[in-house]
């Protein structure tokens, strides 16, 4: 699972640094500069995690803290110039997950949000099967299907249906299928992506007219759902 990331801070340098952090790590980010932007992203995407800072200009990172806390248990990490106790205890007693004191750096911001999504593969159901449209896979078997019709497919194929069908519409970046599926010392090797989907294409008999694979030139890949035949 690519897990999204929000970031709510009205400093665009900020906003890059951790963009660029956290898409290095293969997470999803997701910027907004206010609290109402804020509210309405996180309405609308339902992020699994929120990296939140206190100053905003239009009110004080607590208020949406509060807004999250009254219908959602989702992780939030504090950005905070306050390095004193009290306020540390005001931000966790407001339900903070955890918090980092600025300046911080990247491999500290990394680790902090790797605990608290490792939290949450804790309490997440384990999804075997995924279905799509006319596509399924159950990952305890390795088996993948079309319509009902079982389809052979190599580990890496099956790594890379796998991932696009967990999130199926959504971009896939290419950095993020090559760390996955390669290792991270292959992010640059985007031939080993386009060889292995043109053979994967051929498998799935896509066509021009209804392709289950959607190239987005020089980002990444997004799965097309078709409707089984079955369900129209």
């Amino acid at each position: 699972m690519t897990y999204k990331i929000l970031v709510v801070d009205d400093e665009p340098q900020i906003h890059t640094f951790i963009r660029i952090s956290l898409t290095a790590e293969g997470y999803c980010y997701v910027g907004a500069q206010s609290i109402e932007e804020a509210k309405t992203i996180f309405n609308q995407q339902r992020p699994e995690v929120i990296i939140l800072d206190l100053g905003l200009p239009d009110g004080d990172g607590i208020d949406f803290l509060n807004y999250v806390r009254h219908s959602s248990k989702t992780p939030v990490l504090i950005l905070t110039a306050r390095d004193q106790e009290d306020e540390k205890i005001r931000l966790l007693e407001a339900g903070a997950n955890d918090y980092l004191i600025k300046p911080f750096g990247v491999r500290e911001l990394i680790a902090r949000i790797k605990v608290l999504v490792r939290d949450l593969v804790v309490n997440e159901p384990v999804t075997d099967v995924i279905k799509h449209g006319a596509l399924s896979l159950q990952k305890s078997t390795h088996q993948f299907w079309i319509n009902g019709n079982e389809l052979a497919l190599t580990k890496k194929e099956f790594a890379f249906i796998e991932l696009l069908l967990a999130q199926p519409g959504n971009l896939v970046k290419q950095e993020v299928l090559l760390k996955r599926i390669w290792g991270p010392s292959h992010q640059e090797d985007t031939h080993y992506l386009r060889i292995m989907v043109s053979q994967l294409r051929k498998k799935l008999n896509n066509t021009a007219e209804q392709p289950f694979i959607k190239t987005e030139a020089g980002l990444g890949y997004r799965l097309n759902i078709v409707t089984d035949p079955e369900d129209q």
